[in-house]
């Protein structure tokens, strides 16, 4: 599967149960882990598991498995390793509270920099 077709397709599962915010955060060239980091906002425990469920089974139909998922127990956060997508999927106030995005928010001189330290 195309990224932008991956990409695509989290943000509908997420979309076709009404999430209630989506960010899109590029790490391509601060990590080499993962490409892209779509971090999504849910109302509830319930919703949040249900927008990364829906991630999880509408990514299966295509025949692929994600590499795992993390969180579904509690729902507060849930996070779907698709490999060149991962997806959080959070409540408010636990989004409020890690800011993941602001984490990745340095450019790519400083990580160079602090790689040669």
């Amino acid at each position: 599967m195309k990224f932008e077709e991956l990409k695509q397709l989290v943000i509908t599962s997420l979309e076709d149960l009404k999430v209630s915010e989506i960010t899109e955060v590029n790490v391509r060239d601060k990590t080499s882990m993962t490409d892209l980091m779509i971090v999504a906002i849910g109302t509830s425990n319930r919703h949040v598991k249900s927008l990364a469920n829906n991630v999880v089974v509408e990514y299966k139909k295509t025949g692929m498995m994600p590499l795992g998922v993390e969180g579904e127990k509690d729902g507060e956060w849930v996070l779907v390793d698709l490999g060149d997508i991962i997806v959080h999927i959070m409540q408010p106030q636990v989004r409020d509270y890690y800011n993941i995005e602001k984490l990745w928010d340095i450019d790519s001189s400083t990580i160079e920099e602090m790689r040669a330290d």
